[in-house]
């Protein structure tokens, strides 16, 4: 009998062999009580167990990358709606291929901006400096900005705080300039990218002080 439990439970993933005090097999007879407990052990260590590997694999660690035009609107009026759409065109095609270029994933458009991320941070900063230097060619200036943090996966798509970093680094950085997070610096020893230190800055919504950085070029 012990030895055909022990086999069973060498069998079925999960499983646990226990054997417990006592001259009885059935649970109802003797004491019912260890057997009642060691059940409620068993569920309890599971549900957990389980919990938490549901709650972990939905973060993921990522590099997310902002950008937006800067002057935008007065570059609209300038033109024109019909040319305007057309640049606006030529600028996202542009950025869509560089994502390409540098195994981005895009996540979202916001009228001029682009939401996009990577899976290594150098990668991003390449393709930020890419996309900055190469817009020039369209007659437009972008600024872009970069973090790294562990994010939340929701259909494919990445959420949390750090994004929310990531888009607030983005709103500091200078016309034609690619900014990172300090974690993003850190991340990246030994990739020859140079960095000019930007001095600390509070990110709206964001708790504490962040120290940036601007990419050299």
């Amino acid at each position: 009998m012990r030895e055909g439990s022990r086999f069973i439970a060498s069998q079925v993933p999960g499983a646990r062999h226990v054997e417990l005090p006592g001259p009885d097999h059935a649970p109802f007879a003797g004491d019912a009580d260890s057997y009642v407990e060691e059940i409620e052990r068993f569920l309890s260590e599971n549900w957990a167990e389980r919990a938490w590997e549901d709650t972990e694999q939905d973060r993921v660690l990522a590099t997310v990358l902002f950008t937006d035009i800067v002057g935008s609107t007065a570059k609209a009026a300038e033109l024109g709606d019909a040319r305007w759409r057309e640049m606006l065109s030529q600028h996202h095609a542009l950025i869509r291929r560089l994502l390409v270029r540098f195994r981005g994933t895009e996540l979202d458009t916001a009228g001029d901006g682009f939401f996009a991320s990577f899976d290594g941070p150098a990668r991003a900063i390449r393709c930020a400096c890419a996309i900055t230097e190469e817009v020039k060619a369209l007659g437009l200036e972008v600024r872009a900005g970069l973090h790294t943090g562990e994010c939340e996966l929701l259909d494919g798509k990445v959420g949390g705080i750090a994004v929310h970093i990531g888009a607030r680094v983005a709103k500091e950085a200078r016309p034609g300039e690619v900014l990172v997070s300090s974690t993003v610096k850190d991340l990246v020893a030994g990739s020859r990218l140079q960095f000019s230190d930007r001095g600390a800055a509070e990110l709206k919504g964001v708790p504490g002080e962040w120290r940036l950085f601007s990419i050299e070029a």
